[in-house]
């Protein structure tokens, strides 16, 4: 899919402001209404707008530890990967999940309620069959930085 300046800059005021109005959003990029909003019905079809949601702050809801966790498998199979990663898709407290190439296998943060519940989370990882041949953790003690990725992109379109 080919995109051009509206598209772009349909995105980039999407990625800042998901709650903007089809109106304000229209006028913002010098569209009227119909046209720019099939322009993101047509972004959301081929999937380059996935969905649209809150960024919640979830320090002031809950007092909970971020931690962060190199892990290394025992075997580096297809089936060995598919079954670590099924795990962590289904791990409520592993809030992001990264495949890594470099010397381990993965990078996770796991979000947990204290160290003990993060502990037994691993424990019950090493018991399960997941194939963990070790892991490193790092307890994060405060956040310096924590943003929305920019859309680099959009910047030569931005008026």
């Amino acid at each position: 899919m080919r995109l051009d300046r509206y598209d772009i800059k349909i995105l980039h005021i999407l990625h800042q402001q998901g709650r903007i109005t089809k109106s304000g959003l229209a006028e913002a990029i010098n569209l009227s209404v119909s046209p720019c909003w099939e322009r993101v019905k047509r972004l959301e079809d081929a999937g380059i707008i996935q969905g649209y949601g809150a960024r919640i702050n979830t320090e002031v809801l809950f007092r909970r530890s971020p931690v962060l966790v190199e892990v290394s498998l025992k075997q580096h199979s297809a089936e060995a990967f598919n079954r670590f990663e099924q795990a962590m898709q289904q791990c409520d407290q592993v809030v992001d999940c990264y495949a890594t190439g470099g010397g381990v296998d993965y990078i996770l943060k796991v979000m947990c309620d204290g160290i003990d519940q993060y502990q037994r989370l691993i424990d019950s990882w090493l018991t399960s069959g997941l194939g963990i041949e070790r892991y490193f953790t790092y307890i994060v003690t405060k956040t310096i930085k924590q943003q929305q990725p920019r859309l680099e992109f959009a910047a030569e379109y931005k008026e």
